[in-house]
């Protein structure tokens, strides 16, 4: 009994969190539509931000509502944690822009590069990989995933606005890193996820 009303709790802070995170980034991006010049997005592909922060946000939610919460093998119940770590990733990056981050804080945009796409990569394999793949199948699927997100990601930032802007002279150098640190960041919630799932099933949760 204790241990069910402890999960039940955990489920509960969690899906106010993603609906919190929800609510904060949809709140983010009316005031950078309303108020563009005090969004920190103008000039860094603001209308494709627009676009696709919320798609990113809601592509979880939409997929369940569709097919997953009559076809899912994975879940019973709406996987609230996949979505919360799916969602951070758009709202921390435009908070960060909020507040002029990635361009007064010289290690801010590595960090982010590592840390969101472990977030991002982590939900998605919650959301929609097996629990039961071997921690080499895991590593692989974390890799897939993340390395080409990275790339999508990338190939988005210089069509969007890279290649008209001063950074172009640095994008190449800057490119890559982000690439590595991405890749990495996604590896390694693949290895994180993986010594999770390990416990879980070793106590029966």
């Amino acid at each position: 009994m204790v241990a069910t009303s402890t999960s039940t709790a955990r489920v509960n802070v969690t899906q106010y969190a993603a609906l919190a995170a929800k609510v904060l980034l949809f709140v983010l991006l009316l005031l950078a539509l309303i108020w563009p010049d005090l969004s920190g997005i103008k000039g860094k592909a603001s209308t494709a931000r627009l676009i696709v922060y919320p798609i990113g946000a809601m592509v979880l939610p939409l997929w369940w509502w569709a097919y997953g919460r009559t076809r899912s093998k994975l879940h019973k119940s709406f996987p609230w944690t996949a979505d919360l770590l799916m969602t951070l990733p758009w709202l921390i990056d435009l908070i960060g822009n909020r507040l002029n981050l990635f361009d007064t804080v010289d290690w801010w945009d590595d960090a982010m590069h590592f840390l969101l796409w472990g977030f991002l990569t982590a939900g998605v394999l919650l959301a929609f990989a097996p629990r039961n793949l071997s921690r080499g199948l895991t590593a692989f699927v974390a890799l897939g995933f993340g390395a080409t997100a990275a790339v999508v990601w990338e190939l988005g930032e210089y069509v969007a606005f890279v290649r008209n802007s001063p950074e172009l002279q640095s994008a190449y150098t800057d490119t890559l890193g982000d690439l590595a640190l991405g890749t990495l960041g996604a590896l390694l919630a693949g290895l994180i996820l993986y010594e999770v799932r390990s416990r879980q099933a070793s106590t029966g949760r």
